[in-house]
């Protein structure tokens, strides 16, 4: 683990503290819902199914799509369980049937801030394993019962519908919201300068409103149960509870996520997604 700044003075962030990261105008803001209303470079078409739920997922049940996806024998169901790595049966189950890409982000230990992304895609072969990223998550590890303010990031399977950012769409296949909203200075946990970590964003339906900019301030938990939960571009430390991965990378992994294909982020520390 790296050594950990814990001076306030290694917390000087412009803006609001969310329970994801810390940022200005828009994400966690303080205001009226819409009075900075994101531009629109890539419109939802329709792939992409908003929902009101805390993690914009499809039932766990449903059906696979795709008949040349392999499937459980006798079930019809998605056969996530023969290839996924590093997660157990309680972990499985909560993958939606339907999900044909699983970003797996698993952390080095549960209060540890560097954890390891891989995107996985199922195909006619099976799950197929992309490029491994070094990653960071929040300062203090990670929690299954997020609280606003507790600087860990939560445990769980969540859906990947919606992302954005300041920069222009780099090609993301998902929504892409564009907007000088995406504004965060100061410096991080480790001394180290934050502006740029939202130029590029992937919004993690945690507590969220699924189909909407990442910059939307819908909580169907409550603000107490922690907002803004993003992958987004690394800044060399901890998050206030977001995930992040270097700017190349998560330009790669925007080109990769598809919405018809149901993406979902599996994450948490590896000792409790091997449960």
């Amino acid at each position: 683990m790296r050594p950990l700044l814990r001076a306030a003075s290694a917390i000087a962030v412009v803006g609001a503290l969310t329970a994801g990261c810390a940022s200005v105008g828009g994400h966690g803001a303080a205001g009226p819902a819409g009075s900075a209303e994101p531009a629109l470079s890539n419109p939802p078409d329709g792939t992409a199914t908003a929902s009101s739920s805390a993690s914009g997922l499809a039932p766990a049940s449903s059906s696979a799509s795709s008949s040349s996806v392999p499937t459980a024998p006798g079930t019809g169901t998605t056969q996530v369980d023969a290839a996924l790595p590093n997660l157990g049966p309680a972990t499985l189950a909560k993958i939606p049937a339907n999900s044909r890409e699983v970003v797996e982000v698993v952390g080095d230990g549960p209060n540890s801030p560097d954890s390891t992304l891989v995107l996985y895609q199922l195909t006619a072969d099976g799950w197929q394993a992309g490029p491994q990223w070094a990653a960071h998550n929040a300062l203090h590890g990670w929690t299954a019962h997020k609280q606003q303010g507790d600087l860990r990031s939560p445990i769980g399977v969540f859906g990947l519908t919606d992302a954005g950012g300041r920069d222009a769409d780099p090609g993301s296949k998902l929504p892409y919201y564009r907007s000088a909203n995406f504004v965060i200075g100061g410096r991080g946990f480790e001394g180290e300068p934050l502006a740029g970590s939202f130029d590029y964003v992937i919004a993690i339906n945690y507590n969220r409103k699924a189909g909407a900019s990442p910059l939307d301030d819908t909580y169907p938990l409550g603000w107490e149960k922690g907002t803004g939960v993003w992958i987004h571009v690394d800044h060399g430390g901890p998050t206030h509870g977001c995930v992040s991965i270097p700017r190349a990378d998560i330009i790669t992994l925007l080109g990769l996520l598809d919405p018809a294909q149901h993406p979902v982020v599996v994450m948490g520390d590896a000792a409790d997604l091997a449960h």
